[in-house]
C-alpha cells in the first residue's frame, strides 16, 4: 500500500500536506515534456507524491520511470513550489508542496507506463495546453524564465551579468 493511501485510511478526505516532485524534461527544440494525466484530462509534468521510505530526487527519477519509461539524471534543482488547493476526486483535498527540477535523458524510449498517463508529448512554451495545477505551471515559468536569463546573461534576480 502507497503511503498516500495509508495515510488516507486513516484520515479520510480532511486536507493534508504532501510532498511531491516534478521533473521539467525538453527535447533539442526545448519543447517540455508534458503528461496528460488521467485523473483529469489534463497537463502536467511527469511527478508525483513522495513515499516515505524515500527522498525527492529517488522519487523523482522514479516517478518519471513510472510514468513515461524515460531514465533521467537530474541535473538542476528548479525550487520549491507551492499549491495550496490541489484535489483528486473532488473530495480529496491537499497542499502540495513540489520540489522541482530539470533533468536530462539517460535513455530515450518514451512511453506510458502506468494508467496515470493517457498521453506523453512535447510542447512549445508558447502553445502550452491546459495545465492542471498552479505548482505545475509556476515550475514551467521557472524553467523557462531562468533559461532566458541565462541565455540573456542575467543572474537569478533578473540583473545583468
Amino acid at each position: 500500500m502507497s503511503y498516500i493511501k495509508d495515510l488516507r485510511a486513516k484520515v479520510g478526505n480532511d486536507n493534508i500536506i504532501v510532498n511531491a516532485c516534478a521533473v521539467v524534461i525538453v527535447n533539442n527544440n526545448n519543447q517540455i515534456l508534458l503528461q496528460k494525466r488521467s485523473d483529469n484530462l489534463l497537463w502536467g509534468l511527469p511527478g508525483g507524491l513522495l513515499e516515505i521510505e524515500e527522498t525527492i530526487t529517488q522519487a523523482a527519477i522514479r516517478e518519471v520511470k513510472e510514468e513515461t519509461n524515460l531514465d533521467v539524471e537530474l541535473i538542476r534543482f528548479l525550487g520549491v513550489f507551492n499549491n495550496p488547493f490541489m484535489r483528486w476526486r473532488k473530495k480529496d483535498r491537499a497542499r502540495i508542496i513540489s520540489f522541482a527540477f530539470f533533468g536530462e535523458l539517460k535513455s530515450s524510449d518514451l512511453k506510458i507506463n502506468d494508467s496515470e498517463s493517457k498521453e506523453l508529448k512535447y510542447f512549445d512554451y508558447e502553445n502550452l495546453p491546459q495545465i492542471h495545477s498552479i505548482d505545475t505551471i509556476e515550475i514551467i515559468e521557472a524553467y523557462y524564465n531562468d533559461k532566458l536569463n541565462l541565455v540573456e546573461g542575467k543572474n537569478y534576480d533578473g540583473e545583468k551579468i
